[in-house]
């Protein structure tokens, strides 16, 4: 039987909204296709008792996207809004001595993510894959999202992608699924979250606050262009840009600092009492985050692509233009550079002694940064790296392109239901044991009023909602 379909669009030429909504009747089958205009998009399908109620239940659908701004158009004639991707240099190391790389595994593309805790590594290239090793290297799962990997960013033991269509990825199931949706007007720089609320920083030197619920809290504009740092914690959120780093209050009601830096911000790290800011001048310096106050520099040889420090600001390392990693102590002191061996660090994270990068040539490589072993790769005596193959066989998770239903939830399933609050969807736990003041947090593409969900698993998260584990089925 032919499909009945309707295609809706909202654009907006000043740099608003870009999305197309797509409803197509299929019998007792309705249809949903929605997502970025250029993109495929993702897909529900839901069945109803008879064809009269699915073409009800379709034009319910299309009516609310038509109150909300959507109107008809024909697919294919607007074009994929652009997409700006961080353009880089990388020259050979001028250090006299190669690090001492335990194993490196190459992505195939150029990777910026990276997140290490002490179960996994992830790395997330621009090729849209994500992959979760072992610390000894052993390819353990690979994600494959719809557009390249900007940033991965953890939240206790959430991992979020974010990518270059404005999606922000929860990975912390076997089935991604899709967190939040950025406006197509905010060009993605870098990411940060905690406590389910997500802070973007983004070409125009924008910081834009998104709480749990995908909603938009607050935003500022920076003085700077070109933001590539945001870091958040309980007292501020840490944004860098061309002219420096501003401090704003958590809750967006104003400035609390700004220190201009020398030269432009490129990368960021934070500690408790501290945050630090790569830049284009060669150095990395830290700044107190009570104060702003610039508290030690850290001087490189050429422009500082990233930087991290072990626990507590102990040593300071950067990766720089010319494939170069340093290290250096609190106060400032340089104690050694090195070579990667594999291109620029393009973000790093030290964990145990070990130093994690992703490189310009699209590699993850494992360093070890311990002292006897620094020692004996100044000497030249560097163990032989193990070049890490991915399985054939390795797990590989995707999106999932349909909700499926069930007719009834199992045992072990959690029932919840969409509910209308005050003008906006909410969810909220219907099964027992679960406080139901609670916001659950989900995809708002899939919320309608009164749908009931099932799910794997909730965990509470601080700040007083859930956060989903699991499968999310629809219950028909």
């Amino acid at each position: 039987m032919a499909g009945e379909t309707t295609y809706l669009e909202l654009s907006q030429d000043g740099g608003g909204a870009h999305k197309f909504y797509e409803v197509t009747v299929a019998g007792t089958a309705v249809t949903v296709r929605y997502g970025r205009i250029g993109a495929a998009g993702q897909v529900q399908t839901s069945s109803f008792p008879s064809v009269e109620k699915a073409r009800a239940a379709a034009a319910k659908k299309v009516g609310e996207k038509v109150r909300k701004g959507y109107a008809p158009a024909v697919a294919g004639q607007r074009a994929a809004r652009p997409v700006t991707r961080r353009e880089v240099t990388s020259a050979p190391s001028t250090a006299r001595a190669v690090a001492p790389v335990l194993w490196r595994f190459a992505t195939g593309s150029s990777a910026f993510g990276i997140h290490v805790d002490e179960d996994r590594c992830w790395v997330g290239n621009q090729a849209g894959n994500v992959y979760t090793l072992g610390h000894d290297g052993e390819v353990l799962a690979r994600y494959q999202l719809p557009a390249g990997v900007k940033c991965l960013v953890a939240d206790d033991f959430w991992i979020y992608a974010g990518c270059d269509d404005g999606t922000v990825y929860d990975l912390s199931s076997k089935l991604p699924f899709a967190a939040y949706q950025i406006a197509s007007d905010v060009d993605i720089f870098w990411l940060d979250i905690r406590e389910g609320v997500l802070d973007v920083a983004d070409r125009n030197g924008g910081l834009t606050v998104i709480d749990h619920e995908d909603e938009h809290q607050w935003s500022r504009r920076s003085s700077g262009d070109h933001a590539w740092m945001v870091r958040r914690d309980e007292h501020a959120v840490y944004h860098g840009h061309a002219r420096g780093v501003t401090a704003y209050a958590p809750d967006g009601t104003g400035e609390l600092w700004h220190t201009p830096t020398s030269g432009s911000v490129l990368f960021g790290w934070q500690e408790d009492h501290a945050v630090y800011a790569g830049t284009n001048r060669r150095v990395v310096q830290r700044l107190s985050k009570a104060t702003g106050a610039v508290e030690a520099t850290y001087q490189c040889d050429t422009v500082v692509y990233s930087c991290a420090t072990a626990p507590g600001g102990r040593y300071v390392f950067a990766g720089d233009s010319s494939s170069s990693v340093y290290c250096f102590a609190a106060d400032g002191t340089r104690l050694w550079k090195l070579g990667t061996g594999s291109g620029s660090a393009l973000s790093m994270q030290y964990l145990n002694e070990k130093l994690y990068m992703v490189t310009t040539d699209g590699s993850l490589v494992c360093v070890d940064a311990g002292e006897s072993a620094v020692s004996a790769a100044q000497a030249g005596s560097v163990p032989v790296p193990v070049d890490v193959k991915s399985a054939a066989a390795v797990p590989t998770y995707t999106p999932a392109r349909t909700l499926a239903t069930v007719s009834a939830a199992p045992a072990s399933g959690i029932v919840v239901e969409c509910v209308q609050e005050a003008g906006r969807l909410r969810v909220h736990v219907v099964s027992e044991g679960y406080d139901p003041r609670w916001n659950v947090q989900f995809p708002r593409h899939i919320r309608e009023a009164g749908a009931r969900y099932v799910i794997d698993a909730l965990s509470p998260a601080a700040g007083g909602f859930y956060r989903v584990r699991g499968e999310i089925r629809r219950l028909v």
